[in-house]
């Protein structure tokens, strides 16, 4: 890379430079790449690594997910699969036909055993017939997509709301009665992971439907995902991608010179933390929403038009992290799959907030349980909101000790051995993350989300596409998700081709 900081030495074509180097920011390059038409492109990656939220660690004698686990419907309409597909990363059972045809309506499965905080284990039964009523609500909650009105604002309200009506109908006797509601609050906990938010009070109603989940039952990467934003970044011409260079501030609406260029004028000039400066025609902004939230003032210079930062503090940010714990034996069945904490004394219709340092941990829903490496058992934990972002807080030990006295606990054993180790993710603190993905919150709406996604300058007549906006919470029916990113930043780079190359015949994206 020159001193200078340019983005190429060679006039003729734009300069075009990425900021962020996950699953979109390196989609976008490989699409604009695999085009004569930008030869000038640069990725500047704030950390020492590609992938962003998908990241995948050595630990324990295997590979674990510390952000992204899953594809979410593996399936023909989804483009990280077919990628990691093409790629060869996924195995056979992953691609079968069978895997890709089943229907799961977004829902979770139901565990293999449930245990309850008095040391009892849960009746699957009970639990199975919880998740009916449960994810039938979750359903129905889908359905006021395109409603005049919505009874409540929030998809927590309309929840409780039908289970307050359900329990009055309920003859079990009071104990049953009770330990339905805390197994429904286990679900609620369940679903706060899934749509990255402390509580689905947060979660608005209306456009609660328009996420869209593709078929096909979720699949991981035996070998790591961050094997996929690893071969992505392998097909980029060397050097492309440059890291640990964060960015400070993006001036546009500009007329930045650059002395390698004598009388050519850029309006875009990328400011990183160490003082280089990068002036070009285009930027793709590809940043995690939480860190847009904690940047807003200083990242755009000018500032961005009010209703596009409106946009930015409206849409939802929330934190879901995983705690990973290694046993020297497993205490769990062989054909385990899925282990849930059920918490006697909780409903979701009571709105009970003791503090975090007491009671974080009855957040956790449970644990998933990887598949064993050699002889080494791991179960990983999931945990979501506030109290995720209270244990980020706590040490390693105090975090270990803690879970050895819930699952002592749980599973009435209180000579249960404690965990060989711990590691755990902790995206909330992360710098250029704060917090794991997005959601459409109460007071915004899908709108936001294509808001967000709108390039700069608004009136582009004389000023065309200075910046450009990718990323999962830029994309209005797969935010959230790797797919959306990877769609958001194949939808950017598309936009640069219809402005420079428009005789080209671009590969379309697959949905």
């Amino acid at each position: 890379m020159e001193a200078t900081g340019s983005v190429g030495k060679a006039p003729g074509g734009p300069r075009v430079l990425v900021v962020g180097g996950g699953i979109a920011g390196l989609g976008a390059a490989q699409r604009l790449c695999g085009h004569s038409a930008f030869p000038h492109l640069r990725v500047l990656e704030a950390t020492a690594r590609a992938g962003g939220r998908i990241r995948s660690e050595r630990s324990f004698g295997g590979m674990v997910e510390v952000g992204a686990h899953w594809i979410h419907g593996p399936s023909r309409g989804n483009p990280v699969f077919q990628l990691a597909a093409e790629y060869g990363l996924l195995g056979e059972k992953e691609l079968s036909e069978e895997n890709q045809l089943v229907e799961t309506g977004g829902h979770v499965g139901l565990p293999s055993v449930s245990y309850a905080s008095s040391g009892a284990r849960v009746s699957l039964q009970l639990v199975a017939e919880m998740a009916t009523l449960f994810y039938g609500l979750i359903d129905q909650t889908r359905e006021f997509l395109h409603a005049a009105e919505t009874p409540v604002p929030s998809v927590g309200e309309y929840l409780k709301k039908e289970i307050g009506q359900h329990v009055t109908g309920w003859t079990e006797d009071e104990e049953t009665r009770k330990l339905k509601l805390a197994i429904l609050n286990s679900f609620f906990n369940l679903e706060c992971c899934v749509s990255g938010t402390h509580s689905m009070d947060l979660v608005a109603l209306a456009p609660f439907g328009e996420y869209t989940v593709l078929p096909g039952l979720d699949c991981t990467f035996s070998k790591g995902y961050q094997g996929l934003t690893n071969c992505m970044v392998a097909s980029l011409p060397e050097d492309t991608v440059v890291f640990e260079k964060p960015v400070k501030t993006i001036h546009w609406n500009g007329s930045f010179q650059e002395a390698a260029f004598p009388g050519e004028t850029f309006p875009v000039s990328v400011e990183c933390e160490d003082g280089d400066q990068f002036p070009v025609h285009h930027v793709i902004v590809t940043v995690p929403l939480g860190f847009l939230k904690e940047h807003l003032d200083t990242f755009f210079d000018p500032p961005l038009p009010a209703e596009k930062a409106e946009a930015i503090r409206k849409i939802g940010f929330g934190t879901n992290n995983k705690i990973f714990l290694e046993f020297e034996e497993p205490f769990w069945e062989p054909d385990c799959q899925l282990i849930q904490l059920v918490w006697d004394d909780t409903s979701p219709l009571e709105d009970a907030a003791p503090a975090l340092q007491d009671a974080w941990f009855r957040k956790l829903i449970g644990f998933v349980v990887l598949p064993a490496f050699a002889s080494v058992h791991v179960l990983c934990g999931f945990i979501a909101g506030l109290e995720s972002e209270f244990m980020e807080t706590l040490s390693d030990e105090e975090v270990l000790l803690c879970l050895t006295q819930v699952l002592r606990r749980m599973t009435g054993n209180p000579r249960l051995p404690a965990p060989k180790s711990v590691l755990r993710s902790r995206w909330h603190s992360a710098p250029y993350t704060r917090g794991s993905y997005s959601y459409v919150a109460v007071g915004s709406t899908g709108g936001d989300l294509d808001l967000l996604a709108q390039p700069l300058p608004a009136d582009s007549a004389g000023a065309q596409l200075q910046i450009l906006f990718a990323g999962e919470a830029t994309h209005r029916t797969f935010y959230s998700t790797t797919h959306g990113a990877l769609l958001s930043g194949w939808r950017e780079a598309d936009r640069l081709l219809s402005l420079w190359a428009p005789q080209v015949q671009q590969p379309r994206p697959r949905l």
